[in-house]
């Protein structure tokens, strides 16, 4: 019997935003990072033992008092290490009709190829819409760029990706 992960370790909630994705947002920010990017804009974020444990039924309950909310933004930290529980969270928000971006360090390929191998991988990339992925990388550090804070990270459309077997970027 499947045990489904009904919590979250994360680094704070941001319950409107415009900059981390298209329209107003409800963010995430996963506590635990093994990727330390360096100049990381969250490395408060990093540690696995700090944050707080919350119930994705708390973060629910936000969004439904919330109805000007058009998404959520899973973020970081990196919501992959905790992929089985933000998958849960991300199929929710879908069955409420909005769009779910998440942020991650690893590539779209990296993500493709670890699917049937990493827990919750594969469910918590096909609950997103949109995933902007890659490791931020200082040296390319662009604060032009929208929803994204280094040239070689990429928007990325997660269903077309998928069908298409290949990257299909969205030009935003």
């Amino acid at each position: 019997m499947e045990t489904i992960k009904t919590t979250l370790r994360i680094a704070g909630i941001v319950k409107e935003s415009i900059v981390d994705g298209p329209g107003i947002r409800l963010v995430v920010f996963a506590q635990g990072c093994k990727r330390r990017c360096p100049g990381c804009h969250n490395p408060q974020t990093h540690p696995f033992d700090g944050g707080k444990i919350i119930n994705i039924n708390e973060i629910l309950e936000m969004i439904d008092r919330n109805p000007l909310i058009d998404g959520i933004t899973l973020s970081g930290g990196e919501p992959f290490e905790q992929a089985e529980a933000f998958a849960v969270l991300a199929e929710k928000v879908k069955e409420k009709g909005l769009n779910v971006m998440t942020y991650t360090g690893y590539t779209f390929e990296e993500i493709m190829k670890n699917l049937n191998t990493k827990a919750g991988w594969e469910r918590l990339l096909k609950a997103s819409d949109i995933l902007v992925d890659g490791r931020f990388i200082q040296e390319e550090r662009d604060l032009t760029l929208k929803f994204r804070g280094s040239k070689n990270q990429r928007i990325i459309d997660v269903k077309k990706s998928i069908e298409n077997n290949r990257v299909e970027i969205i030009l935003i």
